[in-house]
């Protein structure tokens, strides 16, 4: 192997290692509590994005219930013309796949919502939760350990 070969994978290396050591360390936040509470720069759980996705999900399963709604109704009559024709028994068969397919998309956003705001809620209840127990450790002043 070269010795150019080589400075070029120890310098590859120590900016991979360089760029980790950047990362890792998390700054002191002394500040910080539970969700909601803290100012600073740590991870925190909201419940509001969970509930926007939720509320999301009414809407999708809304406009879903409409739109099978709305092909039920589209279809209404349309036996009664096209008796004897070939084509009845695929636009039927399609009818039913669709509408099929629509009552589970409309089910699993029901679904959705009702995991998505007990997710919110379960977060931020942990966050809590996890907050009230490390507070309760005793740290000595200046973090120096006994």
């Amino acid at each position: 192997m070269a010795w150019d070969e080589w400075e070029r994978i120890k310098a590859s290396a120590a900016e991979r290692q360089s760029a980790e050591a950047r990362l890792a360390p998390l700054p002191p936040d002394r500040d910080s509590g539970p969700s909601g509470e803290a100012t600073g720069s740590r991870l925190k759980h909201m419940a509001q994005p969970w509930n926007r996705a939720a509320a999301t999900a009414v809407i999708l399963g809304a406009g879903t219930r409409r739109a099978r709604a709305d092909l039920t109704e589209g279809h209404t009559g349309v036996a009664g013309g096209l008796t004897g024709l070939s084509s009845l028994t695929s636009l039927t068969s399609a009818l039913h796949s669709w509408e099929s397919r629509l009552g589970r998309v409309e089910d699993e956003c029901g679904s959705l919502e009702t995991a998505l705001r007990g997710a919110g809620r379960e977060l931020v209840g942990v966050d809590h939760g996890v907050g009230t127990a490390t507070n309760a450790v005793g740290v000595p002043q200046g973090g120096a350990a006994p």
